[in-house]
């Protein structure tokens, strides 16, 4: 009897500890999108001028593009994952009045999964992305383009329409020719390097510094840090048409003329 007693405990202590062993590899290792040499391949059409973007966790590219059928997205995803206790892992997309839902299900023990999706878009379509958790590249918009994600970096490039960029935690970077241009993000810094003269640039964050980087003309600037340097050098005058608006809880703002 006691015998017994002693084994039982023995034994779920080495699946226990088994089980320890095989989280601590996983974690190690980390499931990666790119390792999938079988992305998967949709198309959908478009009813109107406006696509929105709903994914609850993975890293989107996002990117217009001249060689898309008129009225139609072209999507591909890739996408890793294992759950050693649990459900299948697995994703689903969905479309439905222009709003495109990509969604990840990955529960259970020693979880490990990593999803990723291109979305291409026809010229001449505004975009909304609404982004849980990943991170958000998108180039070559000519038409408004407006980025919301909880967690993660976002990085955009070759966009001449009205920009709007937000997230939770993670960093903003910009190298477009947008008019009009709007960041926030509540941890992380954020670099905007813009290739025309802006009507108006709004950045604000929470944490991290921020740079901002203009063609030669004279601006309205506004500066405002709780804890920080301000290096404003580009030309200024308070009845200018072209307003630069900054503000950071902690960190420096850089506010000068592009090389």
């Amino acid at each position: 009897m006691s015998r017994a007693t002693r084994t039982v405990p023995a034994r779920a202590a080495a699946v226990a500890g088994a089980v320890v062993v095989l989280v601590a590899g996983l974690s190690a290792c980390g499931a990666s999108a790119g390792d999938d040499k079988d992305p998967e391949h949709r198309s959908f059409a478009l009813r109107g001028d406006t696509l929105t973007v709903d994914s609850d966790d993975s890293a989107l590219e996002i990117v217009a593009a001249d060689t898309n059928p008129a009225g139609r997205i072209e999507v591909t995803r890739w996408f890793e994952g294992s759950v050693v206790i649990g459900e299948e892992p697995k994703v689903t997309w969905s479309f439905k009045d222009d709003r495109l839902v990509l969604r990840m299900t990955c529960s259970g023990i020693a979880v490990d999964c990593s999803a990723r999706h291109r979305i291409e878009v026809p010229r001449g379509i505004a975009v909304n992305v609404e982004d849980g958790d990943g991170s958000v590249r998108a180039r070559g918009f000519r038409d408004a383009l407006n980025i919301r994600t909880g967690e993660g970096s976002v990085r955009v490039t070759d966009t001449t329409g009205p920009l709007q960029v937000r997230t939770g935690d993670g960093s903003v970077r910009a190298d477009v020719s947008s008019r009009q241009v709007g960041t926030q993000t509540g941890d992380g810094s954020i670099r905007l390097q813009l290739g025309a003269v802006p009507d108006l640039v709004e950045s604000r964050t929470g944490d991290g510094s921020v740079t901002i980087a203009l063609p030669r003309e004279t601006y309205r600037v506004t500066t405002k840090t709780g804890d920080g340097a301000v290096d404003a050098s580009v030309p200024r005058d308070d009845t200018s048409a072209h307003v630069v608006n900054t503000r950071t809880g902690d960190g420096k703002v850089t506010v000068r003329t592009a090389n």
